[in-house]
């Protein structure tokens, strides 16, 4: 396997970890899909609602990866690290309110700052060589989703 290749486990889980940014926004297009939704797991669990809930948690948790990082890092750039590592979470925290226009647009904002940062540790030589590739195309696929229930 090239060095480039996003390996297979990363590869399955993050995708795997599309789905509720993704179902959010199919039920959201799908009125029938979402009163579906809705009866089954509940109306927190389709439309926007999912989307802002889960990926304020997605933001979270990538701060965790990004600390994970810093700790292959020495000195100064290790603070700057650990203090960049902390800022999806902290955006996730104090910009995900409002109602869901405006807390879907931060969070649209939050996920491409958080691709600035992967970038950041990428350039550091912190993280795998095959990061940039699957970060690039989850991120892809997150914005398109939590798009449709900013633009729609």
């Amino acid at each position: 396997m090239q060095e480039r290749q996003i390996p297979n486990a990363p590869l399955s889980l993050g995708l795997a970890g599309l789905i509720p940014f993704v179902w959010g926004a199919l039920s959201f297009l799908i009125p029938d899909l979402a009163l579906w939704g809705t009866q089954v797991f509940g109306p927190r669990f389709v439309g926007p609602y999912i989307q802002l809930f889960y990926g304020a948690i997605i933001l979270s948790f990538m701060s965790g990866v990004l600390w994970g990082f810093a700790t292959k890092a020495n000195g100064q750039q290790a603070a700057i690290g650990y203090a960049l590592s902390t800022i999806p979470a902290l955006w996730a925290f104090f910009m995900t309110g409002g109602g869901p226009v405006s807390a879907g647009t931060n969070l649209m904002f939050g996920f491409a700052g958080l691709l600035l940062l992967d970038y950041t540790f990428f350039s550091w030589g912190l993280t795998p060589r095959w990061w940039m590739r699957l970060r690039l195309l989850l991120t892809i696929i997150v914005l398109a989703s939590l798009s449709v229930g900013v633009m729609f």
